[in-house]
């Protein structure tokens, strides 16, 4: 190739190549550029679905306290199952010794009678002994006993038979219920370690709401907020009861004559307890966050009887975010008592409840630190220091 030929081609071949290069690296650059776009698209996606996780702290012990309450429930149903079918068992138990002692005894008989037919049968049978004798007065008597013996023979037959199927059946029934039982068994013991699952994830979000200042003071605003929402339930509740315009509650059984109003430091304590959370502003001994309580909390057992305070109408029950289950009652005249974080509800709205009457139980939904009541005292929709209301205690 001449001189001046190669180099011409050299001169060619050098930008495209040169070309070639450039949208190679084009090329690699947008794919970097995807990459970065679908990454960051990653992380705001992970981002909203944290920030939608972490939205409200309420919400999530509410999920917690929630399942916990259905698993509790669930458990407690399948433990009852549980005692039932022990008791279907030890009851066939018993039948299945009964029946195997009958049995017995029927096989005892029927031994003694095969022998004595086999006797028989080994001196040429019943018949030669019918037609041997001379007598036929003596021949149909003995034609008679035969015939009883065969009925009575018959009917040991057929009790032995109905004796063995029955204690078949049951030992069949035993059996069925023993594979019953060990399916409770397992079914009540993931129940419980689901239980013991829900519980560790409360007490690690309350370690979080306890320990750290982020979480604390989320808390604290949505209690604050929580608190708000409840005085607003009230004031519709008021709303409510003045548009019906019911007459005043009348009297119940056993409540003191005058009303609500005339008893003031003469109300019983809704729980027996220890008066841990007084009513008024609060200071936070480790953050330092200020917060007002509108009732009191009574430190008490898990399951401790809630009794009303005073004759009245319940007008709500039910889950209330910040507060866990609770309970209003109307005592007339615009007075209102709140049960809080109440374990199980044993009143419906609607109810007429009588002094000291029983209502509920003590528990933690909704709690921050355990089992315990909150109890407000409220009229005309603002709180009233409970302790001012319940009697003195020495």
């Amino acid at each position: 190739m001449r001189p001046a030929a190669a180099a011409a081609l050299v001169l060619v071949l050098v930008p495209a190549a040169g070309l070639a290069q450039k949208k190679d690296d084009v090329g690699a650059e947008q794919r970097k550029l995807q990459q970065t776009q679908r990454e960051l698209r990653e992380q705001r996606a992970k981002a909203a679905e944290a920030r939608k996780k972490e939205s409200s702290l309420l919400a999530e012990l509410e999920e917690i306290d929630r399942t916990l309450a259905e698993k509790r429930a669930e458990v407690t149903r399948l433990d009852d199952r549980i005692a039932r079918t022990q008791a279907e068992i030890g009851g066939l138990r018993g039948d299945i010794r009964r029946l195997e002692g009958r049995k017995a005894v029927e096989q005892q008989v029927l031994a003694t009678r095969l022998r004595s037919m086999y006797k028989i049968q080994a001196q040429g049978g019943a018949l030669p002994l019918v037609l041997g004798g001379q007598d036929p007065v003596e021949r149909v008597m003995l034609l008679r006993h035969l015939t009883t013996l065969a009925t009575v023979d018959a009917r040991l037959i057929q009790e032995y038979l109905v004796t063995s199927t029955g204690l078949s059946e049951r030992k069949a029934r035993e059996e069925a219920r023993r594979a019953e039982l060990e399916s409770l068994r397992r079914e009540a013991e993931r129940g419980r370690a689901e239980m013991d699952l829900e519980a560790t994830r409360r007490r690690g979000l309350l370690a979080k709401v306890r320990d750290e200042r982020v979480y604390h003071e989320r808390m604290v605003g949505e209690l604050t907020e929580a608190s708000r929402r409840l005085e607003a339930l009230i004031q519709s509740l008021q709303e409510r009861q003045r548009r019906a315009a019911r007459a005043p509650t009348p009297p119940k059984p056993g409540a003191p004559a005058g009303g609500f109003a005339t008893l003031r430091g003469e109300l019983p304590w809704p729980t027996q307890g220890r008066l841990v959370g007084p009513y008024g502003a609060q200071i936070h001994p480790r953050f330092g966050t200020r917060t007002f309580r509108n009732g009191i909390d009574i430190e008490a057992g898990q399951g401790t009887e809630i009794t009303a305070v005073y004759a009245g109408q319940v007008v709500y029950t039910g889950w209330f975010k910040g507060y866990g289950n609770l309970i209003i009652l109307d005592h007339g005249s615009e007075y209102y008592t709140l049960y809080a974080h109440v374990a199980e509800i044993e009143v419906q709205e609607g109810d007429d409840v009588r002094q000291g009457q029983r209502i509920g139980t003590v528990g933690d939904t909704g709690s921050l630190t355990g089992p315990r009541l909150y109890f407000e005292v409220r009229y005309q929709g603002k709180p009233q220091d409970p302790q001012q209301w319940l009697r003195h205690r020495g």
